[in-house]
């Protein structure tokens, strides 16, 4: 394992799972539950999160090839400005829904319609959020250079993005935890 990438799954083991009985946001059931935002929101933690999708980009040869880090408010939020405090790039937000007031839309942020764009997310089992996002910044006139999260729990996101054409590095996988692919 990568040393952010060690780094990265011991702080998840110590702050962010729970054993029990859950239901995700998938609709699936498990045994285990991932909140991210239990090292994500720690200002402690947010180097460890930058640096370890940063090796993970490094490592699939993507590096710092884009202008700008983001992804679907609010888990993807605090993922997006660690990145963007290692790496200097620029960092938004996608909103779930288009805002009413002020300029209106859903991206929250400096973003460009020409900017090339990492998307970024904490966890996925289905990759729902993160699908959602990269349609949304797509709409928005950018080019998705890649996609990442800090763990992929299903082992379904690849394929999702693949169909997109787009380059995916998720950081662990479920079996780095200790847990099945899908459990």
């Amino acid at each position: 394992m990568r040393p952010a990438q060690a780094a990265l799954a011991a702080v998840l083991r110590e702050y962010a799972i729970t054993e029990g009985e859950f239901t995700l946001a998938s609709g699936r059931k498990s045994s285990w539950y991932l909140d991210g935002r239990q090292v994500t929101f720690r200002g402690d933690c947010l180097t460890i999160v930058g640096d370890a999708i940063t090796e993970a980009l490094a490592e699939v040869g993507i590096g710092d090839d884009y202008d700008a880090v983001g992804g679907l408010a609010v888990g993807a939020i605090p993922v997006a400005l660690a990145v963007a405090t290692i790496s200097g790039k620029r960092s938004f937000a996608v909103r779930k829904e288009a805002k009413g007031h002020g300029v209106g839309g859903r991206i929250a942020g400096p973003l460009n319609p020409t900017d090339r764009v990492l998307v970024v997310e904490d966890a996925a089992t289905t990759g729902t959020s993160l699908i959602e996002a990269v349609d949304a910044i797509s709409e928005f006139g950018c080019e998705i250079v890649a996609a990442t999260l800090l763990l992929d729990r299903g082992g379904e996101v690849g394929a999702a993005l693949a169909e997109r054409g787009i380059a995916y590095a998720p950081v662990l996988i479920a079996p780095d935890l200790g847990f099945a692919l899908g459990s």
